[in-house]
């Protein structure tokens, strides 16, 4: 009961609170009052706030374009680019969106990043960093480049700059980053020949095979998809360990190696006069 009791009489306080005119407490008035004075001058702030924002002195008229630290720019038209942007670029100093900016940028040919940001009261900074053509994919007459980075985009070989020296690579678009990773790893198999890989490729069914500075092919087959991963580590040590023999027997006339073989590898001789018994002979030998 008196927990009923004390209930009704909370609940009658409330109820007469509420019901109760607001003139007739002064304290309520002086508080609501002041509330909506809060309210009432917020909102001509954010009013004269959003008049001031769309004043013409804050349209866009200035798009600074740069090099990220450490580069220049080759590839890229500083005037065009500036041009482009501010013919699409939507809104004001305030209203613009930075990432729809970046965004532009980085559709362009050549720019791999692009880093933007607002310069009072009217402009963009721009800070790109341009693609580095590391090789050509598909051929030196394709239309598509890969960086360093096993990152594909579209350029030219002749746009790469005179002195450019690119490596020739071929496989499946979706592949590119993989195609890197298979040349880093023959690039530096190969260092002890003092040879470098000037092309690769990878097959559909992901057979791939080089060719080096010294111009040797090696063939590796698909070992990479194995489930032991040494698999081709192990068969370029093996051949590394045999390459005296063989170059005692055929001096600088091997111009092809295979090493699908799982004993041993097989070699190909330049020299179209080769005697029949060394033809016969040549991989048997080195099946070792």
């Amino acid at each position: 009961m008196k927990a009923m009791s004390a209930f009704f009489s909370w609940f009658g306080e409330v109820f007469v609170f509420m019901m109760a005119p607001l003139w007739n407490h002064p304290e309520r008035m002086q508080k609501v009052s002041r509330f909506l004075m809060r309210c009432f001058a917020v909102m001509v702030c954010v009013g004269v706030l959003v008049w001031l924002s769309q004043r013409p002195v804050f349209t866009l008229r200035q798009v600074l374009v740069e090099p990220v630290a450490g580069q220049t720019l080759k590839h890229i038209s500083k005037p065009l680019v500036k041009q482009q942007i501010l013919e699409t670029v939507q809104g004001n100093f305030f209203s613009v969106r930075l990432e729809d900016v970046k965004r532009g940028f980085e559709s362009l040919p050549w720019v791999r990043h692009a880093n933007v940001r607002r310069v009072w009261p009217n402009g963009l900074i721009v800070s790109i960093e341009e693609q580095k053509p590391f090789g050509t994919w598909g051929g030196a007459d394709s239309q598509t480049l890969m960086n360093a980075h096993g990152e594909l985009f579209a350029g030219r070989a002749s746009e790469a700059g005179e002195g450019t020296h690119l490596i020739d690579f071929y496989g499946p678009e979706d592949a590119s980053k993989e195609v890197m990773r298979l040349y880093e790893k023959a690039n530096a198999w190969f260092k002890p020949w003092d040879s470098e890989v000037k092309s690769l490729t990878l097959s559909e069914r992901y057979a791939w095979h080089v060719k080096l500075s010294n111009g040797m092919k090696v063939e590796f087959g698909r070992d990479e998809e194995s489930s032991d991963k040494t698999l081709t580590e192990d068969r370029v040590a093996r051949l590394f360990k045999y390459w005296p023999q063989v170059q005692e027997k055929w001096v600088n006339r091997v111009d092809a190696i295979d090493l699908r073989y799982a004993n041993g590898f097989a070699v190909h001789l330049a020299s179209a006069s080769v005697k029949k018994s060394d033809a016969d002979g040549k991989k048997s030998e080195q099946k070792q």
